[in-house]
């Protein structure tokens, strides 16, 4: 992920690149496993994970921040989307996050960290979904309604009893975080996005 501020100036060169050598850097001289196909259908691996997925906003001021995000193919195949009815309202809401951490049961990896996008459109939810799992662990919602829901969903998870790696126990996920957006007033899309007990994110500001 990359928030570019309005006022910086990318010089030396294209700014996707070197992401992408960065990626390659840090997959081959850290001998990490390579698990990027450069098609999904010729299905012909890369060999040194590129290239990243990027996502890119431009926000106010003059900084470049980058957040760079390993995530695995079990917890990331574990996804799902609803373009639920406006009727179905939060308990709706509810019954599919938890159901969508039913189903995955253990293949994610539990315990596990699940984000939430709420609101937006269809593309708009699923990006809040996996942004959701940026936010550190243990933090809350600044809106008081959502930091409730995050604890009563966490609970609901977490009383499915899957457990650590699927084998049983209280504790099926570390958190439940959620990023809620403005919808159109005939929607309201959902997106879940689990990621694994590893949760690995690193953050820099240039």
């Amino acid at each position: 992920f990359v928030d570019i501020g309005q006022d910086a100036h990318v010089m030396g060169g294209n700014l996707n690149d070197a992401i992408n050598e960065g990626v390659r850097r840090g997959y081959t001289e850290g001998y990490l496993r390579k698990s990027v196909l450069g098609d999904p259908l010729k299905r012909v691996n890369t060999k040194d994970n590129t290239p990243a997925v990027i996502h890119t906003r431009i926000v106010p001021g003059n900084k470049l921040a980058l957040w760079v995000v390993p995530k695995g193919g079990g917890s990331e195949n574990m996804s799902k989307i609803a373009m639920m009815k406006p009727a179905d309202g939060v308990e709706g809401v509810k019954k599919f996050v938890v159901e969508s951490v039913r189903v995955a049961s253990a293949n994610p990896c539990p315990p596990i960290v699940v984000g939430v996008g709420i609101g937006g459109s269809f593309e708009q939810c699923a990006m809040n979904a996996k942004r959701a799992l940026l936010r550190e662990i243990g933090s809350r919602h600044p809106d008081d309604y959502y930091a409730a829901l995050e604890d009563e969903l966490f609970q609901k998870v977490n009383d499915t009893g899957i457990g650590p790696m699927g084998l049983g126990g209280r504790i099926t996920a570390l958190a439940v975080h959620i990023e809620a957006a403005p919808c159109h007033i005939a929607s309201l899309p959902v997106a879940v996005n689990i990621n694994c007990h590893a949760a690995r994110h690193k953050t820099v500001v240039l």
